[in-house]
């Protein structure tokens, strides 16, 4: 599963089980009920159209982040332009279909089922008699076999990033004829349809040597409706063109180039019209649609009238000369008056050229869903306060994820829910709401749970002349380190560290009339109303605190919490790129809902480059924000990345994907026994169960499905904001004149509900 890039995680966890009273956990009860299946909150936008009304021939400018290091999905630097790629070109199996799940592909087979379970588990693949690879060879058991010995894990020589499901296998064999290929496990596997999507030729898998270098930039044997014709790093594109073999319906493009281009200059190639469909950010989203807005409905005139005709030009001069000289006849200076008829021109060049830009754009359209992913809040447990449970709790009951998930979602007229599985979206399968192991958000709560684990007011105090004196010293070489230095940082800079939670200002929702910017005087997140926004208690000064270990006054910013004489402060790392300003807008909010319960926030902007790999991966931050893909194969996609960390042979830590190192033996046996079930219902109830239990543990907290922003020329069809499903690419074309696709009633943003955990 994976945002910024993709996210894993995990550690030791604090020893202590909770205790009874407020520490308990809930019961989680209800988990193996029958449920009503979901539905996805949004549905693709892709403007359908039928293949008779989509114009053979064309070349499709497809946007991307990357020209892949690798056409082998199955190795450690393949990245999503690579699973583009081998979607159009490689046979698979199953594909997701709309709702998240499996989906049986009958261009490449005709029947798949399990035939025996005792002693073994068997399953038959029946291909389809038509499917060959480019070269003329039929599609079989040998290639199966191939891929099976390449990525079981049995041979160290091959450099592969997985082998879940193929180190179960123990044999493959060909059928009662060609076209059938017989599979038995060694053990029993829930998903098997995992397996061969994608699958390669033989030519790829047979040897080391293939594997490792042979498909990292050509595919010289593929089986899809395109063939790749050329990796082009110098131009930064990868181009697809038809396979002549292929035997199903024919592609109606001739083309596809997948161009990378940066995210923040993907608006000025679409204005070019250089792009076809890109994914965009939500500014350039706001672009686009008014571009394509229709004209002043007060005037019924264009926003700004026809620039660069002669007499539009004639019409300038003469406002120039006239301006010009009216300035001289007035005693103005004759230089200052020729700068400000040049600052006209200026002016009015920039409007002409905005004018053609919106002009370019106005043949685009935005065509939006929800990505098969979410973003969460990871807590690292590996040390500091995060390692005790109490506190991990404590910051996962201050979150209003419903507050969030609207901030994100709403003003892009999406569904605005906040996502309540580690384990699967809305309209999958295995999804439940599971947040409720964890406790509904209660701000009065969450600072018993932080009293309990012996943090309590007497942290940093805000003293007369603006200094701020820490209850303990901070760390040598720390970020933030000495009064100067603390002070700057808390100013909110972008660049660099600042501090969160260590004064008044911002992050506590409040106007300088102490209410609420939502317009009330309540406090959201703990249900308590408050008559002033002050935090003076009655006939105190301002900053002074309660004797030790009392509640906070209700609805006001909670007084900051120390323990040992140290400040209960977390690091919290966000990726600083042109891209990433939602991610920051959400972290501001969270800080703002951790300053109510006294925590504090010192905010870490990295580079993209090294968000990833020397921090979230390293284990360098607190808090962090990055996104998981959904899975239709939780059991098997999910278990690394909440897999109980475990101590290595060279005495580190292997922590998989489990990069919050947040982990249980309890959830491990419930993964294992989930993978192993041929029972569906039971696998569901299995993985339900499991997610409780990871929200119980709060290593990482599921804020909101990522919103999914295409832009696609208007003509475009069966292309643009797939939601769950794989593209079919061979249906993907231009209009002909006059028809059209037809595209999803706008998703309506979702209404409050009574719980911002419901």
């Amino acid at each position: 599963m994976s945002h910024v890039g993709v996210g894993p995680r995990a550690v030791a966890r604090s020893a202590a089980f909770l205790t009874a009273g407020v520490l308990a956990v809930p019961a989680l009860a209800g988990c193996t009920s029958e449920e009503p299946s979901s539905k996805p909150l949004a549905a693709q936008d892709v403007a359908s159209a039928a293949r008779a009304s989509v114009s053979d021939g064309g070349t499709l400018r497809w946007a991307v982040d990357s020209v892949p290091d690798t056409l082998n999905t199955f190795q450690s630097d393949a990245d999503a332009t690579t699973t583009r790629v081998a979607q159009a070109v490689l046979p698979s199996m199953y594909r997701m279909d709309e709702k998240g799940g499996p989906a049986r592909n009958p261009d490449y087979l005709e029947s798949a089922e399990v035939v025996d379970t005792e002693p073994k588990q068997v399953v038959v693949y029946k291909l389809n008699q038509q499917a060959v690879w480019s070269d003329g060879r039929e599609i079989g058991a040998a290639d199966f076999a191939a891929q099976w010995r390449a990525l079981s894990g049995k041979d160290s020589a091959y450099w592969t990033a997985r082998n879940a499901g193929y180190d179960r296998i123990e044999k493959i064999e060909r059928g009662a004829n060609d076209l059938e290929v017989k599979v038995t496990f060694s053990r029993p596997y829930a998903d098997w349809k995992a397996l061969f999507s994608p699958l390669y030729p033989k030519d790829v898998m047979g040897t080391p040597d293939a594997f490792n270098d042979g498909a990292r930039r050509s595919l010289k044997v593929t089986a899809g409706p395109f063939a790749v014709k050329k990796v082009d790093a110098g131009a930064d594109q990868v181009v697809l063109t038809g396979n002549p073999r292929w035997w199903g319906s024919p592609a109606k493009l001739e083309k596809i180039v997948l161009r990378a281009v940066p995210r923040d200059k993907r608006v000025s190639e679409l204005a070019a019209g250089k792009l076809d469909l890109a994914e965009i950010d939500p500014e350039t989203a706001d672009e686009v649609t008014l571009a394509a807005a229709p004209r002043d409905p007060a005037t019924g005139t264009p926003l700004m009238g026809p620039q660069g005709s002669p007499a539009a030009g004639a019409q300038g001069r003469s406002a120039a000369e006239a301006l010009r000289s009216w300035a001289v006849a007035n005693g103005s200076d004759e230089e200052a008056a020729e700068e400000e008829v040049l600052a006209r021109e200026e002016r009015r060049e920039a409007e002409a050229k905005a004018q053609r830009r919106r002009q370019a754009l106005s043949g685009y359209e935005v065509r939006k869903s929800l990505e098969p992913a979410y973003t969460q809040l990871a807590l690292n447990g590996s040390d500091g306060p995060l390692a005790d449970e109490r506190v991990r709790r404590a910051v996962a009951r201050a979150l209003d994820r419903q507050k969030l998930a609207r901030t994100v979602l709403k003003p892009l007229g999406l569904p605005a829910e906040p996502v309540g599985s580690h384990l699967a979206l809305s309209g999958q399968p295995a999804y439940a709401d599971g947040s409720g192991a964890l406790g509904e958000p209660n701000a009065k709560e969450a600072r018993a749970l932080l009293a309990d684990a012996g943090w309590v007011p007497g942290g940093p105090v805000k003293e007369k002349d603006g200094a701020e004196k820490a209850a303990g010293a901070e760390k040598a070489g720390d970020e933030g380190e000495g009064k100067d230095k603390a002070k700057e940082k808390s100013e909110g800079d972008d660049d660099g560290t600042y501090i969160v939670g260590e004064d008044d200002k911002g992050g506590d929702g409040k106007g300088d009339d102490g209410k609420n910017k939502d317009g009330d005087g309540g406090d959201e997140e703990s249900g308590e109303k408050h008559s002033s926004g002050k935090n003076t208690a009655q006939g105190g000064a301002p900053g002074a605190y309660a004797p030790k270990g009392t509640a906070a006054p209700a609805g006001s910013v909670a007084a900051p919490l120390a323990k040992d004489g140290k400040a209960l402060t977390l690091r919290f790392v966000l990726p600083s790129g042109p891209g990433s300003e939602t991610l920051r807008t959400v972290a501001d909010r969270i800080t703002g809902m951790l300053k109510k319960i006294g925590i504090g926030t010192r905010i870490s902007k990295v580079s993209d480059e090294s968000y990833f790999k020397d921090h979230i991966a390293a284990g360098e931050y607190d808090l962090a924000l990055y996104s998981w893909p959904a899975s239709a194969f939780p059991a098997t996609d999910a278990r690394p990345i909440y897999a109980k960390p475990v101590p290595a042979a060279d005495g580190s830590l292997n922590v998989a994907q489990n990069y919050t190192r947040v982990g249980t033996d309890q959830v491990d046996q419930l993964f294992d026994r989930a993978m192993t079930t041929l029972d569906q219902k039971e696998a569901r109830d299995l993985l339900r169960k499991a997610d409780s239990r990871i929200w119980a543990a709060a290593g990482s907290i599921p804020l909101y499905q990522r919103p999914q922003l295409t832009v696609a020329r208007k003509n475009l069809a069966n292309a643009g904001a797939f939601g769950f499903g794989t593209p079919v690419y061979e249906d993907m074309g231009f209009l002909k004149k006059g028809a059209q696709g037809s595209r999803p009633s706008a998703p309506a943003a979702s209404s409050p509900t009574s719980s911002p955990a419901s």
